[in-house]
């Protein structure tokens, strides 16, 4: 009896480490059938790819610089826009709301979340992009037109569109898991701070800081989702490959560079130049994830935590 006993466990422990191991297979077959894609680009530009602005089909010359400015400034912004809304929401949710209206809120933001990205492109270009040219485009070139982030014309689609459109993508996936940590953390830290003569926006605190991995956690998670999104950037960002300071202006992403042109890729090369630049967002993806794992380790003081890592 004891030895069949052993004997499961041991075939347990084996089908979970097979299962984790499956997924190093799976990162590396990717790896691996993006480097073998993008041979061809890799050879005839080296690292050049990385630093030209040119992408031009007909004579075959293409670069990655605007379409990697694009994912990194987006993906900033939406952040910028969506961390502050995200993690006040889950405070005043998780701290201060009735349990009841809580819990009613949190299903509704969650619910957001299960919206196909292409309902919000839809969204943002037949309702915020026109509102934009209309209202809040003109009112920004004319009182803060002076700094250059601010410039040019009320298109209504480009890099101010598609990260207001991310930043309401992103901002569920802040606000659950943010409410769901500090929910988690116990109570008996509030109890204390308010015993030790603290007010309750004090004790607040105290538990925000212990939620902070987690916290952390969930913005990285909004970070991934963030970069590789495809859809609903590529319908309200402009798709241009140039690049310009201005939020107003269109611009382009990788992921939607991949997405509009991919079907009309007619050469070896042109092929070969998309894979590259889907291996740059994947390596892009893992160093940011990285930077962001230190990040965590850092200003937890080394202090783990599952749903930091999650």
């Amino acid at each position: 009896m004891k030895a069949a006993r052993i004997t499961a466990d041991g075939l347990y422990r084996a089908a979970l480490g097979g299962a984790a191991a499956l997924v190093f297979v799976v990162v590396a077959l990717i790896v691996f059938e993006a480097a073998r894609g993008s041979g061809l680009s890799i050879r005839t530009f080296g690292l050049g790819f990385l630093t030209s602005t040119a992408w031009d089909p007909v004579s075959e010359k293409f670069g990655a610089l605007p379409y990697i400015y694009g994912t990194v400034v987006s993906s900033a912004l939406a952040l910028l826009l969506a961390v502050p809304l995200g993690i006040g929401s889950a405070v005043y949710l998780a701290e201060i709301a009735p349990r009841r209206v809580g819990a009613i809120v949190s299903f509704v933001i969650e619910l957001l979340a299960a919206i196909p990205s292409i309902v919000y492109g839809v969204w943002g270009f037949f309702v915020l992009a026109p509102w934009l040219r209309t209202a809040i485009e003109p009112w920004l070139i004319a009182h803060v037109g002076f700094v250059p982030l601010f410039r040019g014309y009320p298109f209504g689609i480009g890099m101010l569109n598609a990260a207001i459109v991310l930043s309401i993508m992103v901002v569920p996936t802040i606000v659950s898991i943010s409410r769901e940590v500090l929910l988690s953390t116990p109570r008996s830290l509030r109890e204390a701070a308010l015993a030790l003569g603290a007010t309750p926006a004090e004790a607040i605190g105290v538990a925000l800081d212990a939620a902070r991995p987690g916290i952390l956690g969930a913005v990285i998670l909004a970070l991934g989702r963030a970069l590789g999104e495809t859809m609903a950037v590529t319908m309200v960002i402009g798709n241009t490959n140039r690049i310009s300071a201005s939020l107003l202006d269109p611009a382009a992403t990788m992921a939607s560079i991949i997405a509009n042109e991919f079907t009309e890729a007619t050469t070896p090369l042109y092929i070969s130049s998309l894979i590259e630049i889907a291996l740059v967002l994947f390596a892009i993806t893992i160093v940011v994830n990285g930077a962001a794992r230190v990040l965590v380790y850092w200003a937890t003081g080394g202090r783990r935590s599952a749903a930091a890592l999650a």
